[in-house]
């Protein structure tokens, strides 16, 4: 069986460092170009510079393992040879039909057109849809890297809607659970119970007991905050369960995922004192530029990114308690029990008991996702909220976002629950816009 020989963009490299080691039993080429992009980045601070780093020190440790020539094509592992092409004087452009110019998209497309020559099995593998469609009117094949990726489309919901029989209905409200055949659920799936007789039930699934159970009982508002449907209530649900440790929301603006976030880090934290205080995150996509861009000091700069969260803090204060709106704000933020802080700064952190609230989740890659929801430490609650469906990174999609990995990663675990929110409840007008437009 012939081998077929891979061409990694660069971007591939900075989504998943591990991505060499993926390609079994086939020959794995670098363009210098890319190389060059990595030595670049390497510098930064960020999970790029991380990414290129880590890069950088694995090619690095296999010469040093090896002593080979990565010329010619160094062992990785599982039938893997990595090879870094050189772009010199000798490299024929021949019938190449791009410019060759300052453009590294061009350089990487010319190695993958020179090794066609020479082999029938040549993929240029990116993330750039731009570079993969120029691939393919020069005649290369080009494909999107799959690995680290679920499909939105067929996500785990978290919610599901069961027609049973009314005696069914009768019987949970009467004995406070209910047996299901039917149909096999997920740990901490929720699902609404109907019947032709226009009976409902909400329940969630218990895995330990095998059976449909209640919500939990909820006395009072959580901070002037009641569920308006279904959804919500399932979610503030989830939300108040302590032995969930990581959960995700996802739904398009107005649903309230964030507000029912910050709403029970609250009770939490400030009422019933289970978490020591609540940080709260958003990755800084601000198209392009970085936060260091901002004047001012770290805090000055993150209060630009995080006013989303200061609007549902004042909107939370303003419904508790409409007298003191404002004193109360000020008593959290004086509080010090409430912690804004960038994704980049979360690294390298031990969280023990935090409630801990990742918003715009979307926007982070499948690896820092995994950098934050490794800093938990014990009696830590995560939470990542967002809508795959609205990315500003712009090698990321609604399939390979960290929301969507997460999903499809932990669905099947009892500590994890998911939910998402359908129903923009912001407003009539919020709502309207979000089913037009």
């Amino acid at each position: 069986m012939t081998r077929k020989t891979f061409v990694l963009d660069t971007n591939v490299l900075l989504y998943d460092p591990y991505a060499i080691s993926t390609f079994k039993n086939s020959n794995i080429v670098i363009p210098l170009a890319v190389l060059e992009e990595l030595g670049g980045l390497k510098r930064h601070s960020d999970e790029r510079g991380k990414n290129a780093r880590q890069v950088l020190r694995f090619i690095d440790a296999l010469k040093l393992k090896d002593g080979g020539d990565f010329r010619t094509g160094m062992p990785v592992n599982d039938g893997i040879s990595l090879r870094i092409h050189i772009d010199d004087e000798q490299l024929n452009k021949g019938s190449f039909p791009l410019a060759i110019d300052h453009r590294p998209i061009h350089k990487i497309l010319l190695v993958a057109y020179q090794l066609s020559k020479a082999s029938d099995k040549v993929v240029i593998v990116s993330k750039d849809l731009v570079l993969r469609v120029k691939a393919e009117s020069i005649g290369l094949e080009a494909q999107d890297y799959e690995n680290l990726k679920f499909s939105y489309d067929k996500l785990y919901r978290g919610f599901s809607d069961l027609v049973v029989p009314k005696s069914d209905i009768d019987n949970f409200y009467k004995d406070g659970h209910l047996k299901i055949t039917q149909r096999d659920f997920l740990p901490n799936e929720y699902c609404q119970l109907s019947c032709a007789e226009n009976s409902t039930a909400t329940c969630k699934y218990n895995y330990k007991t095998k059976r449909l159970e209640p919500l939990l009982p909820l006395n009072r508002d959580v901070w002037g905050v009641k569920p308006l449907n279904t959804e919500q209530k399932c979610a503030l649900d989830l939300l108040m369960r302590d032995d969930i440790k990581l959960m995700t929301l996802i739904g398009q603006a107005g649903t309230g995922k964030t507000l029912l976030a910050l709403a029970t880090g609250l009770r939490k934290v400030f009422d019933e004192g289970v978490y020591n205080r609540i940080l709260v995150s958003r990755p800084v996509v601000p198209l392009g530029k970085d936060i260091g861009f901002l004047p001012g000091s770290k805090e000055e700069k993150l209060a630009h990114w995080m006013q989303p969260i200061y609007d549902n803090l004042e909107f939370l204060c303003q419904s508790s308690n409409s007298k003191t709106a404002d004193e109360t704000q000020k008593w959290i933020l004086d509080s010090k029990k409430i912690e804004m802080e960038a994704v980049a700064y979360i690294r390298g952190r031990t969280l023990p008991k935090i409630f801990i609230i990742i918003d715009e989740a979307q926007n982070l890659t499948p690896h820092e996702v995994k950098t934050i929801i490794s800093r938990a430490g014990e009696g830590t609650k995560v939470i990542l909220t967002g809508d795959p469906t609205q990315i500003d990174n712009p090698f990321l999609d609604k399939d390979s976002n960290a929301l969507t990995f997460t999903i499809g990663k932990f669905q099947e675990h009892a500590i994890f629950g998911n939910l998402f929110l359908e129903r923009t409840e912001r407003s009539q007008l919020a709502a309207l816009a979000a089913e037009l437009l």
